[in-house]
């Protein structure tokens, strides 16, 4: 709560007026961005309620929502976007194509950032762009529904601040894009691109690797240096957490590591070993 004091016009007694700050919207997850240091996310495992808020309560920055390789979509979020929001975590789509149907739809039901796998080509980003952003910078569709589920949000606020807000997340993984690295990078109006280790690996021809790859390293560590002075964020995604201090010390301050699914069964996996360990049993 913000207090301020105030002189009342109608009467010479002090009026205390107190407000409350909004931690719902606009998201702060660009002023992160800005400091250069790490800004935190893990991928959510499940669009189920319950899942979800047990992951927002470990206090991530941000949170990957995949619906590019996951078998379900926006139809089936409900208002899990709106409950990453009110814990003050920035939700971010993955959609399955750069498809201004699939955009428009992952902002409206209040991702702050969209993450569009594959864009290889200036042409193709200039067009996530269009779609991706209100008049006058593109041409997306008015309709931001989930403000309704936000207390003291006008739909009004989302079309006033989203170009300033959200996130368009673009992602590198293929030698064609990164051919075209620096045509990309000098296109204004998206805010992070997002290196890829496996798609990347695999257009190397090391189908299957992931950054651990000396190749893949190499042009992850070339990108880190020419997105320097851009003005864009850096991001990628580890399973490993050793993997991810190790890059986030290149640059790669977006960094999602793993799941709260995998790292939650992992640390199960260990309690049962060490107990097991102790009293010499071996079930399995």
């Amino acid at each position: 709560l913000r207090l301020y004091f105030k002189n009342s016009i109608s009467s010479n007694f002090l009026k205390i007026i107190i407000i409350e700050e909004n931690k719902m919207y606009p998201s702060d997850i660009r002023k992160k961005l800005a400091t250069g240091k790490p800004v935190l996310s893990t991928s959510m495992p499940s669009f189920e309620p319950h899942i979800a808020n047990a992951t927002y309560n470990c206090k991530p920055d941000w949170v990957w929502i995949d619906t590019e390789h996951n078998p379900w979509g926006t139809e089936s979020m409900g208002t899990l976007c709106v409950d990453g929001r009110k814990k003050g975590v920035a939700p971010v789509i993955r959609i399955p194509w750069n498809d201004p149907a699939y955009i428009k739809k992952a902002y409206d039901v209040g991702a702050v950032g969209v993450m569009i796998p594959q864009v290889d080509t200036p042409d193709e980003v200039r067009q996530a762009i269009h779609d991706a952003k209100y008049p006058p910078i593109g041409e997306r569709g008015i309709a931001p529904f989930f403000a309704g589920y936000l207390d003291g949000v006008s739909a009004r606020d989302v079309v006033d601040n989203a170009n300033d807000e959200t996130l368009l997340i673009l992602q590198m993984e293929s030698v064609e894009a990164w051919e075209q690295i620096d045509e990309i990078l000098a296109i204004p109006d998206f805010e992070v691109i997002l290196a890829g280790p496996a798609d990347l690996s695999a257009s190397l021809g090391f189908p299957g690797d992931d950054a651990t790859n000396p190749k893949t390293a190499n042009v992850m560590v070339d990108l880190a240096q020419k997105v320097k002075g851009t003005g864009k964020a850096l991001a990628t995604t580890m399973g490993d957490v050793n993997h991810a201090k190790e890059w986030i010390k290149e640059g790669y301050t977006m960094m999602n590591i793993g799941s709260s699914l995998q790292y939650g069964t992992i640390g199960l996996s260990k309690i049962f070993s060490e107990i097991r360990e102790e009293y010499g049993v071996d079930w399995h």
